[in-house]
């Protein structure tokens, strides 16, 4: 579904355009970021499917974990994780999860449905885990070395490179951190 279609649907309308000021204030207004439920696993995964097909590509290397993970491995995670969706009118459109170790939040998996990025809802589900986790003393999350998009988001909200590991020929990861300012 687009963004455009949802916004229509959002509105009641049956308008070919939308201007961008209502999709924006819909955006804006209407997201709703809330503690995942189990209940809620397979659309995100299913999102988390859609939105990691782009780094698969970038890397020719399908077999990335966000990919191949199952209902049953994203069902163990939520027993080990905190998961955040974001949602607008009922719709699952973004989601990231975290979990905590020795004073450090650990975030994976930052996912935001392609119709509603560039929009500041990743900027929102990261300021929303990183609140859940407020105690911690740093964030530490990873990344493609070739998600160049990813890397400048996360240099934006104040994400460093501290670690670089290569998995294979054609997988690289940089861990990049942000110490809290408690």
């Amino acid at each position: 579904m687009t963004l455009k279609k949802l916004v229509n649907d959002l509105l009641g309308k049956k308008q070919t355009h939308v201007p961008t000021s209502e999709a924006e204030h819909l955006i804006n207004f209407d997201l709703k970021i809330l503690p995942a439920e189990l209940s809620d696993l397979s659309t995100i995964l299913e999102l988390q499917k859609d939105c990691f097909i782009s780094e698969a590509q970038s890397v020719d290397d399908y077999s990335i974990p966000p990919l191949t993970q199952d209902l049953t491995s994203i069902r163990q995670d939520h027993e080990k994780m905190t998961f955040l969706k974001g949602v607008i009118n009922n719709r699952i459109i973004a989601s990231v999860r975290g979990y905590v170790d020795s004073s450090t939040c650990f975030i994976g998996r930052l996912i935001v449905h392609q119709d509603f990025q560039n929009r500041g809802i990743g900027r929102k589900m990261m300021q929303a885990i990183e609140d859940r986790f407020a105690d911690c003393d740093r964030y530490e999350l990873f990344t493609g070395e070739k998600s160049s998009k990813n890397l400048y988001f996360y240099n934006k909200i104040g994400y460093k490179v501290f670690k670089r590991e290569q998995l294979s020929d054609k997988l690289t990861l940089l861990f990049l951190e942000k110490h809290n300012k408690k």
